[in-house]
């Protein structure tokens, strides 16, 4: 073989060889979504309702006009937020599923010091400032002692973030049910609103809040970290495998860490939104499920930040249509959780299809490798 020859063929296999698995990573989880589709139209059938009226006013709902694009827009934020705090870490190989918990924390403590700012006058814009970075060091710290945990103590993170998240809720309601709680909180246990002159707006023009802005713009830059950067490329060393990266004398407890932290902070970001934007107060609806359907968004995306966005509104938009499938066609809100379950059952059980499609094996087409 000669020079040029030995020389040309790392180039054509590579790219042949990305290619077939991005190809893959692209093939399961639109296959998976489709048979979770017509799952869920066998289960419609059975309790004697019309799956093409579902879907329907699902693609109505979500994004049959101006004013549906913008609300699934708009419930896509917190879903984006979340699901980077699944997919930050999944990239060293851990499995946090704790947004949930920080998502409250995070809401809460943009809440708490909110209130002597509100009461203090201080400007809008320095107290957004203020409260967003409370959340986001909230959420972090939360997030990150679930990666010390795990790192220095062997404690399974699947199992500590689930239990600080119940923990995070239980300090909420706390201090929404005692210190903090406002007195004219009869019904529903809150903390003191922060008032009409300290929630943020719209995005210029349109009805999305600027959290939506925020979770595209953490998607861009925790893509370019995890996949441009020699810190990026520490963590994949390191999720592919420990032992090999501390062989390369990697700081390994650090690295889970700081994913760790990072994948808190977007939790947290994601209440500070939530208070500051739609309930303008801490108390119970801060619990609404975000943090653990922004795993299934996440594992649709296979933890690209990128592919997270897109993902995450076409849940936004499920999630708008609910009440509309609940009057058009009689059946509970609750019915596109049913949904969302099935996707991520049928998600689960695609994993074990990635390397046995011989048509994405280079060696079952016979590429070379």
């Amino acid at each position: 073989m000669s020079a040029e020859t030995a020389g040309s063929v790392p180039a054509t296999r590579t790219p042949n060889v990305r290619t077939l698995k991005f190809a893959e990573s692209i093939f399961v989880p639109v296959f998976a979504l489709f048979g979770s589709f017509l799952i869920f139209s066998l289960f419609l059938l059975v309790i004697g309702k019309s799956p093409i009226d579902f879907f329907t006013l699902v693609w109505t709902g979500g994004f049959g006009s101006s004013f549906s694009i913008q609300q699934s827009l708009q419930r896509s934020a917190p879903l984006i937020l979340t699901a980077l705090a699944f997919a930050i870490p999944a990239r060293i190989g851990l499995t946090m599923i704790g947004a949930e918990g920080a998502l409250v924390l995070g809401g809460f403590a943009a809440a708490a010091v909110a209130i002597p700012l509100v009461t203090g006058g201080a400007a809008a814009p320095i107290a957004w400032l203020i409260m967003a970075i409370t959340a986001m060091a909230a959420g972090g710290l939360w997030i990150g002692l679930a990666g010390w945990l795990r790192h220095y103590r062997g404690v399974n993170e699947t199992i500590s973030s689930l239990l600080l998240s119940y923990i995070a809720i239980a300090i909420m309601n706390f201090f929404v049910e005692g210190a903090l709680r406002d007195p004219a909180s009869a019904n529903k246990p809150s903390t003191m609103p922060i008032g009409d002159a300290y929630r943020i707006g719209s995005i210029p023009g349109t009805d999305v809040h600027w959290g939506f802005a925020a979770g595209v713009a953490l998607a861009i830059i925790l893509f370019i970290l995890m996949s441009r950067t020699t810190f990026g490329f520490a963590a994949r060393m390191t999720g592919g495998n420990v032992r090999a990266a501390k062989a390369q004398g990697l700081p390994v407890g650090f690295l889970m860490v700081a994913c760790c932290a990072i994948a808190g902070c977007c939790a947290g970001l994601a209440g500070f939104f939530e208070v500051a934007v739609i309930h303008g107060q801490a108390n119970a609806s801060l619990v609404a499920g975000y943090g653990f359907t922004g795993i299934l968004v996440a594992f649709l995306a296979r933890h690209n930040p990128l592919m997270i966005v897109p993902v995450a509104i076409i849940f936004g938009a499920i999630a708008a249509a609910g009440g509309l499938v609940q009057r058009r066609m009689g059946m509970p809100d609750a019915t596109v959780l049913v949904l969302q379950g099935i996707i991520f059952v049928v998600l689960l059980a695609s994993e074990t299809l990635y390397g046995r499609l011989k048509f994405f094996q280079p060696e079952a087409r016979g590429d070379r490798t």
